[in-house]
């Protein structure tokens, strides 16, 4: 938690369940990651948090974003992000989505099979395109394996049919998973594509760029290496792979970008043994996978909470939300201990929340809004 954050819920006591999310610390880690990486273009994954003054924040320090939708384009054109420094980044895009980003000015596509290959040469003729190539995921808490991402041989065609559509087969990108704990899946992933890259590049191709994805970890309960850390494991590979032939260099990062900028204030609803003989006590929160914390499906992202009795005798919890489905648990097997003398009404902070919560948020699910969003 930031001083900023820490001093606005002191002295403002908003309502809860809410956001308290710091853009002074979103422009410290963009500033960070550009140090460790300065050869990349950073293109912010506006997926993890697509609020106006982080848009607008990036947007004065230079970014480029990565788009998942039209809705989001619009976002950042709002934000005063030049068209052209939107990636149209999800491999699957309705063709109304991909005329109006065209026309808007958008010129750089993400594809990873021939039938979006298609419709990008029909709707968007010219543009810039990159495909996705599937890699293993492996040391990531939230993966991203299975739904996208082609083969190398598929990849291989995919951008030779690309050129012979008029379009412009730019590169290729893939994505180590999110909250990706091991430097060595970006190397890994680098050298795979790299043999792609030389193979359509000895082809005749002009292929210029080599997308990193995003994935870059921070610390919830757990320590993780440093963005320095990663950054040298992808220069070594880059250079290894490349030589001082480098291509252009993409990173799409969303989570290291706002996460630890954001808090999450929330009030405790319930604290009860459900069983009188077991030392597990439950505590209920006013927001829960369904108001915002849906990445603690599978106990995947386990984040920091506390209290105000912390440093106190404490036990061991199972932690849930407020709605009446039985889904709605955050943790249950992943060893969490809260002080014995938490109660109802107390007020917590669960840190790191400033990505991926609130647009997970549901409309009005068992009747509770969407938890409110400050921005200081």
């Amino acid at each position: 938690m930031t001083p900023k954050v820490a001093r606005f819920l002191a002295e403002q006591q908003p309502a809860t369940p809410c956001l308290v999310l710091d853009v002074d610390r979103v422009e410290r880690n963009f500033a960070a990651l550009r140090a460790a990486l300065p050869l990349a273009q950073i293109y912010y994954a506006v997926k993890a948090n697509p609020a106006p003054p982080v848009l607008e924040r990036l947007v004065r320090l230079g970014s480029r974003f990565d788009a998942a939708s039209m809705e989001e384009i619009t976002a950042c054109l709002d934000a005063g992000a030049r068209p052209e420094s939107i990636s149209y980044g999800n491999t699957i895009k309705k063709v109304s989505a991909i005329r109006r980003a065209h026309a808007a000015g958008v010129d750089m596509f993400a594809f990873d099979c021939t039938e979006e290959l298609d419709k990008l040469a029909r709707h968007a003729p010219g543009s810039r395109v990159y495909c996705r190539i599937l890699v293993e995921n492996a040391g990531a808490d939230w993966p991203l394996s299975r739904k996208f991402g082609t083969t190398l041989e598929g990849a291989r065609a995919l951008m030779l049919r690309a050129g012979e559509l008029g379009l412009d087969p730019y590169g290729l990108s893939f994505h180590v998973g999110s909250q990706q704990t091991s430097t060595a899946s970006h190397a890994a992933a680098i050298g795979r594509v790299a043999m792609l890259f030389t193979d359509l590049r000895e082809a005749g191709m002009n292929l210029r760029m080599v997308n990193l994805g995003g994935g870059f970890p921070v610390p919830y309960r757990d320590a993780v290496p440093d963005i320095d850390d990663f950054a040298r494991a992808i220069m070594h590979a880059m250079t290894a792979h490349f030589g001082n032939a480098l291509p252009d260099m993409l990173v799409e990062p969303g989570r290291f970008i706002v996460a630890d900028a954001g808090v999450v204030s929330a009030e405790v609803v319930l604290v009860s043994r459900r069983d009188p003989a077991a030392p597990v006590r439950w505590v209920y929160l006013d927001i829960g996978r369904f108001g915002g914390l849906a990445e603690t499906e599978g106990e995947a992202i386990r984040y920091r909470i506390t209290t105000p009795h912390d440093g106190g005798a404490s036990g061991p919890v199972a932690i849930a939300g407020p709605t009446c489905d039985g889904a709605d648990i955050l943790y249950e097997r992943s060893n969490y201990r809260l002080p014995l003398a938490l109660a109802c009404g107390d007020r917590v902070e669960v840190l790191a929340t400033g990505a991926y919560v609130t647009t997970y948020a549901s409309q009005r699910f068992n009747g509770f809004f969407p938890l409110a969003e400050h921005y200081i």
